[in-house]
């Protein structure tokens, strides 16, 4: 979004200066007049003109680790009695870009009276409900600098998850990508070249050498279908996935098949479990840890039942029990989640109860990669191998027929 230098007078009278971030020039002077401010004079900051610059497209993405970075250190500043305003301004010098512009926004809204949970609001797409929730649960409570060191171990630890499910599945994806571009590059260069060797032969051709032929001639006479096939119906089912719909059906789909069934639902456990006993523990009230956790899982069947067991717990009570009821948490999960409510240690419960299932899903999803390597090695293998045998049993056969 651009940014925008301004001239103002407050209620008081007073002249106030600063930098806003808006998406338009508009936008600007209303939000400054909900904060207060009568602004006199506007001025876009140039380099970013109309929330678009040839510099905005290619500057960096504002990433996760960023936001972990600024939450560390504001952390520390706060813990170290430098006050709130104080530390953005500090913080602001610390980052480039976009994010940097952020942290100007939110120092103007603070200087203004707004609370930093408001401003963070106002972003979204960097800063999460769960973290905006959190803010303004430590900043009710006075205990902020304690609340962001928490919420920046948690986010480094989902960043920690996210980076082994990815480091697990790169390898396996990676190979098999190589082994499709060679089978295609046997299939469409090599082959063909030995097909009119083979023809030349006179002699009737093996039968997996004659199925390769013909798988061969299949693939060079439909290549650009096939191509065009691929990208248009990739680009259909990416529509159709991003639609509620969509969505729904493919969620709904990976529930009915073992391997991913067990990942989604504990990846559910592992999200919800964690964020409410954080939310929890900081101070949230458990209908408003609810309204956030129960819309944070990924899989859109999940979130449903969640929704369905939040309204029965809002209005009985009993976590625990209705929560069992979803069919997502095991037995195992239950009875810890209940003992926790009983013993008016729920917080600490769930804290317990994302963390294991964090280990265990870590432990899987290694496990799996460590047993689809060799099986896709072999399954790669064997079709190489059969390309291989194909071509090379004609030319075997003339060497017999010249006495070698």
């Amino acid at each position: 979004m651009p940014l925008y230098h301004y001239d103002s007078l407050n209620k008081s009278g007073a002249r106030v200066r600063g930098t806003i971030d808006a998406p338009s020039l508009q936008t600007a002077k209303e939000m400054l007049k909900g904060q207060g401010l009568l602004p006199s004079r506007i001025i876009e900051v140039a380099g970013d003109k109309a929330g678009f610059s040839l510099a905005s497209l290619f500057e960096k993405k504002i990433d996760q680790k960023t936001v972990i970075l600024f939450t560390k250190q504001l952390s520390v500043l706060l813990k170290s009695a430098v006050p709130l305003l104080q530390a953005i301004e500090l913080l602001t010098e610390q980052f480039e870009g976009r994010f940097k512009r952020i942290l100007i926004s939110i120092k103007d809204g603070i200087k203004s009276g707004e609370s930093l949970a408001k401003e963070l609001g106002r972003y979204p797409k960097v800063f999460t409900n769960v973290y905006v929730q959190l803010v303004r649960a430590g900043e009710a409570s006075g205990k902020l600098d304690i609340i962001l060191i928490r919420l920046s171990e948690y986010l480094e630890r989902a960043e920690e998850t996210r980076k082994s499910i990815k480091k697990a599945m790169t390898y396996p994806i990676a190979m098999l990508s190589f082994a499709g571009l060679v089978v295609v590059g046997l299939l469409t260069g090599l082959v063909p070249r030995l097909k009119s060797m083979f023809e030349q032969m006179g002699k009737e051709l093996p039968g997996p050498t004659v199925f390769l032929i013909a798988v061969s001639d299949f693939v060079q006479n439909n290549f650009l279908v096939m191509s065009v096939g691929l990208i248009v119906g990739g680009i259909a089912f990416a529509y159709w996935r991003s639609t509620p719909g969509g969505k729904y059906r493919i969620d709904e789909a990976l529930l009915r098949l073992p391997i991913t069934s067990y990942f989604s639902q504990t990846k559910a456990i592992v999200q919800f479990s964690k964020t409410l006993g954080m939310l929890l523990e900081s101070g949230v009230t458990l209908s408003e840890a609810l309204d956030i956790v129960c819309n944070i899982v990924e899989n859109k069947v999940l979130i449903k039942k969640l929704n369905e067991a939040r309204d029965k717990i809002i209005k009985e009570g009993k976590i625990a029990k209705y929560l069992k009821e979803t069919g997502i948490f095991p037995n195992i999960a239950s009875y810890m989640i209940s003992t926790g409510e009983q013993s008016g240690k729920l917080a600490e419960m769930l804290l317990t109860v994302g963390q294991d299932y964090d280990k265990e899903l870590k432990e899987r999803t290694e496990g799996l990669t460590a047993a689809l390597t060799p099986i896709m090695t072999i399954v790669m293998g064997g079709i190489i191998g059969f390309i291989v045998i194909s071509i090379f049993l004609p030319i075997m056969s003339m060497g017999d027929l010249a006495g070698i």
